[in-house]
């Protein structure tokens, strides 16, 4: 494949706007591989808008990258699609909430990977070709994930540009997503917010988070008790402030409270006796993001699974008792120009506060006191 023997310079364009450095050369130049990307950041090769950037630092519309030589190659050609099964279109199309320019949103069955894996063949990502039949079609794209058991509202991407947008929304922490659980027991507090660093527990290849104070990721979840059964269970509210994998299942065991079904986290603890089903019960109910269509939200809710409306009826819950309402904000955080104001009037309150005292200290006419007493 031919390369580039020049320095060349690239435009940013809208359809990539909030894309990672790494990430644009994945797309438009595929041929420059990782290692090579990293290299050429790290040494100050590849600049934008003349500034050094990192593979993980993001784009904006109109800015220019400057790509070293060796980095302009022919575009290499799209996979072809994959044929699908008349039942894999269907599967495909019973998943779909709604559709706009933009987004395409899915209502993920539990049980059905979002990605796939060794030995997992049947994803979301591989039916995705149901929603791009023709040769010229965009495929859509995935921009965030749930976990195989986890059901839910799950936001797809119809176009490269609305994927970038929505990946900003998510990676800024703009995105609102909230939960419905069932977990053993009643949390004693029955609002409050969980705060408990993940990472990968040592001997599980991977497949499995835990608490780690010392090594972990910041992970942050809000939560609030809907409504629940004596002591036995509870409807939970779960809103993740952090995206870390397993997150809301490793908080809700590290509370003390499992999630119904989940026996990675809660073991023979998680399940409930009687005729409560023993798949894990987790849906994402409510996404609320910014739409790239135009001004206003995508606000979407996604029904509840078969199983876990059944757990719900049993234990009498009503769905009316909740419409997923994000809870409430954390205040911003405040500007550099707003602490340095901050602490300019706290400086100023405790001069003033000293005042007094010095006074006091120097008698009536401001003069030092005498030392009283023996020597």
């Amino acid at each position: 494949m031919k390369t580039s023997d020049e320095v060349r310079s690239f435009t940013v364009e809208a359809d990539d706007d909030g894309i990672r450095v790494d990430r644009w050369f994945k797309r438009h130049l595929p041929q420059v591989g990782f290692g090579t990307v990293s290299k050429w950041a790290r040494t100050g090769q590849v600049r934008v808008d003349g500034k050094r950037v990192k593979p993980d630092d993001r784009l904006e519309q109109g800015q220019q990258i400057r790509v070293p030589p060796g980095g302009d190659a022919p575009h290499k050609k799209a996979k072809p699609k994959r044929e699908l099964k008349p039942a894999e279109i269907e599967q495909a199309e019973a998943m779909v909430i709604t559709q706009t320019k933009g987004a395409l949103v899915l209502n993920k069955p539990p049980g059905l990977a979002t990605q796939g894996g060794t030995n997992t063949f049947n994803h979301v990502d591989g039916l995705l070709d149901a929603f791009a039949p023709g040769e010229e079609d965009v495929r859509p794209r995935l921009v965030h994930r749930l976990d195989k058991d986890t059901s839910g509202v799950l936001l797809v991407a119809r176009t490269p540009g609305s994927a970038a947008f929505f990946s900003k929304r998510f990676s800024g922490r703009s995105a609102k997503k909230i939960y419905w659980a069932l977990v053993i027991g009643v949390p004693d507090i029955k609002e409050g917010v969980i705060e408990a660093p993940l990472a990968k527990q040592p001997g599980s290849g991977g497949e499995k988070m835990h608490v780690d104070h010392e090594g972990g990721q910041p992970a942050k979840t809000k939560y609030r008790v809907v409504d629940a059964v004596g002591k036995k269970a509870a409807w939970l509210e779960l809103q993740p402030m952090t995206g870390r994998t397993h997150q809301l299942r490793v908080h809700c065991a590290a509370m003390g409270h499992p999630i119904v079904g989940d026996g990675k986290y809660g073991g023979r603890d998680a399940f409930l006796t009687g005729s409560i089903s023993r798949k894990m019960h987790l849906h994402a109910r409510r996404l609320i993001i910014d739409s790239p269509d135009g001004p206003g939200k995508l606000d979407v809710t996604a029904d509840l699974p078969e199983h876990f409306a059944a757990s719900m009826e049993q234990l009498g819950f009503e769905e009316s008792k909740s419409d997923a309402t994000p809870m409430r904000d954390d205040p911003p955080p405040k500007s550099r120009e707003e602490k340095k104001q901050q602490a300019r009037q706290h400086a100023k309150n405790y001069r003033k506060s000293q005042r007094g005292p010095r006074r006091g200290r120097g008698g009536a006419q401001g003069r030092p006191s005498k030392p009283r007493g023996k020597r």
